[in-house]
């Protein structure tokens, strides 16, 4: 019960009806005339416990006479009465039939709703009729007024907690007016959504059914079909008496358990919401629905309606928050609702909302670099511009001049860097990340890439799936081992892995934020796969005018410097990357000296840089070092 009232209502009506219950007892052992009607008023956990299992009157009165036995101990001496055996103080549906008025068969049946909805078990020996009857532990303190969810069930079924409201969105109306119109539970469809946030629509789908939401991973699901069995019983059972929608999002189960999880499903009554980019074999009918609140442009109509009039001041910049960041509508109200600032603050609130997902995923790179940090060809610069400018109006493009209309292929952003270590790959990313105020991720392939077959594709997908709700730039660091030339198909694993291979580019190729892979040869990359991207851009090994540049401004303003020569400097054949090494060794080296950095510290700091690098260091170009 939801209060202290009403538990104490509950309890003395639950006392009211045992002692009436008790009595009728009595007087039909004794041969004389009862009542028709066992107790004059049912408890109200009872009550409302049957009329949400559809319990008739037998069967209500069966499920209270074994809470007796356990709650009263008058109840065990007249039920061993009625055995003729005080070893025997327990209800049986034998004796139910007996004794309770208007006795029903159907209720003795495993698919009646006492034995399919757990609440009671059979016991001991002999067949059903003969048999104990045991109350579930959940249900006895049901109906004594103590409601709480069912422990068996926490592994698999976990709350999501927090309905939205959904702002009367037409689509999940509409569901919730077909699901509410089915005749019955077992005839009732699975709604498979899809496109768009799951948990999303899962969420704002509950609050119209008002329902809690419970979320089942189904990988999780055991093993043997009789535990499975007995867990959708247990579901069942939990979703009517507690009001409850399940969500399952499907990314790629290995076949076996997308098996397991199309079995259990299948023979699930009640409602059942399914989202995600895996499939499964289905017997039980579905309803496909597409969500429009889903896309960018419903999102920005949730952005317009939480920011209301304090959205005029945004200077249109709600549509291009709400195509890259894919936020629920719950994040939406509460961000909209604490920001009271300028729209690039609001803009930074979505993207750290959005980024908690990739987190688990992914390695965050956080930078600060801007375009004077950068010391490129002009045309590589130029491409990178250009790169920045189309992730920035691709909301116009896409949406507004109708590009993303005519399919999602070819809608990604996606660009190949090209040069050896530390010509300045990584930190090109770092600066389009600063340009456009986005989060970089560093991809690791090789924990992605798994030996089990379909691991490598499920991973993908979940990388994915959390990369658009964040709207993140994605950075696949050496990805030559994956998007090299695909291989020549001996056996079944080289046929799986250039499926992978094929998935991912898929992938990148949708995906609507910006992907950058990396390479130390373009020759390595599978020309098929370069048609696919839309920038390739090389990073030359630097010059020695180029060198200089990156000296001149590879040490922060507040060091200390003395008698640097950039001239002898740039004559050190390295990358910019060993550049920056070479001068935060030197600078570590003058510190712990307490002296400002100068030549000798550098002479140091490239020895041991070229030592590292095993390559030979020339006399004449550090001979007049001082």
């Amino acid at each position: 019960m939801s209060t202290r009232r009403e538990l104490a209502d509950n309890r003395r009506l639950l006392a009211t009806a045992l002692d009436a219950f008790a009595d009728y007892l009595a007087r039909a052992l004794a041969g004389e005339p009862t009542p028709l009607g066992t107790y004059l008023e049912t408890p109200p956990a009872l009550a409302a416990l049957s009329q949400r299992l559809g319990l008739n009157r037998f069967e209500q009165d069966v499920l209270l006479l074994v809470v007796a036995s356990e709650l009263d101990a008058r109840f065990r001496i007249l039920l061993a009465q009625a055995q003729g055996d005080e070893g025997k103080p327990w209800a049986s549906f034998d004796l139910a039939l007996a004794l309770l008025p208007d006795p029903d068969w159907g209720a003795v049946t495993p698919v009646g709703r006492l034995r399919r909805w757990c609440l009671l078990e059979l016991a001991g020996g002999g067949g059903p009729l003969q048999a104990r009857l045991v109350v579930d532990e959940c249900i006895l303190h049901q109906v004594a007024g103590l409601s709480y969810p069912d422990p068996r069930l926490e592994p698999w079924f976990r709350p999501v907690p927090g309905t939205v409201a959904n702002g009367g969105d037409p689509d999940i109306a509409r569901l919730a007016e077909q699901w509410q119109a089915a005749p019955n539970l077992a005839a009732t469809p699975i709604a498979r959504l899809e496109e768009g946030d799951g948990e999303a629509f899962a969420r704002s789908l509950a609050a119209q059914l008002e329902l809690r939401l419970y979320r089942l991973h189904g990988s999780e699901l055991p093993a043997a079909r009789e535990e499975r069995e007995q867990l959708a019983r247990l579901w069942e059972r939990e979703a009517l008496l507690r009001g409850a929608l399940l969500w399952v999002e499907v990314e790629h189960p290995e076949p076996d358990r997308a098996r397991r999880l199309a079995d259990f499903l299948d023979g699930l009554q009640g409602l059942v919401l399914l989202s995600g980019e895996g499939s499964l074999a289905l017997r039980r009918g579905q309803w496909r629905v597409d969500w429009r609140a889903g896309d960018a442009a419903g999102r920005q109509a949730l952005w317009e309606q939480a920011m209301g009039e304090r959205g005029a001041g945004m200077n249109g910049r709600l549509g291009a928050i709400a195509e890259q960041f894919q936020l629920s509508a719950a994040s939406i109200a509460r961000i909209a609702g604490d920001w009271n600032g300028t729209p690039e603050q609001l803009w930074d609130a979505c993207r750290r909302e959005a980024r908690r997902d990739l987190d688990q995923l992914a390695q965050r790179v956080d930078s600060h670099a801007g375009w004077d940090d950068l010391v490129l060809p002009e045309p590589a610069l130029a491409s990178l511009r250009t790169l920045a400018a189309q992730v920035r109006q691709r909301t116009r493009v896409y949406r507004d001049w109708g590009f993303a209309a005519r399919g999602a292929r070819g809608l990604g952003i996606s660009a190949l860097f090209v040069g050896g270590s530390g010509t300045g790959k990584t930190l090109a990313a770092e600066v389009l990340a600063g340009e456009l105020r986005l989060d970089l991720y560093r991809i690791d392939l090789a924990a992605l890439v798994s030996k089990y077959i379909g691991e490598t594709e499920k991973n993908l997908a979940r990388l994915f799936a959390a990369a658009e709700r964040s709207g993140a730039i994605l950075l696949f660091d050496e990805a030559d081992a994956l998007f090299g030339k695909r291989s020549e198909v001996r056996d079944s694993h080289d046929r799986y892995a250039n499926l992978e291979v094929s998935y991912l580019l898929q992938r990148i190729e949708t995906y609507r934020g910006l992907a950058i892979l990396t390479s130390n040869l373009k020759q390595s990359i599978d020309n098929a796969f370069q048609r696919r991207l839309r920038f390739i851009v090389q990073f030359p090994f630097p010059d020695a005018e180029a060198r200089g540049a990156i000296w001149a401004r590879v040490f922060p303003a507040d060091t200390p410097l003395a008698g640097l020569d950039l001239g002898k400097l740039a004559r050190l054949s390295l990358s910019g990357g060993h550049i920056r090494n070479l001068a935060l060794n030197a600078a570590f080296l003058a510190a712990d000296e307490d002296r400002p950095v100068s030549m000798r510290h550098l002479r140091c700091a490239a020895e041991a840089e070229f030592a590292k690098l095993e390559k030979p260091l020339a006399p004449a170009d550090m001979g007049d070092w001082s």
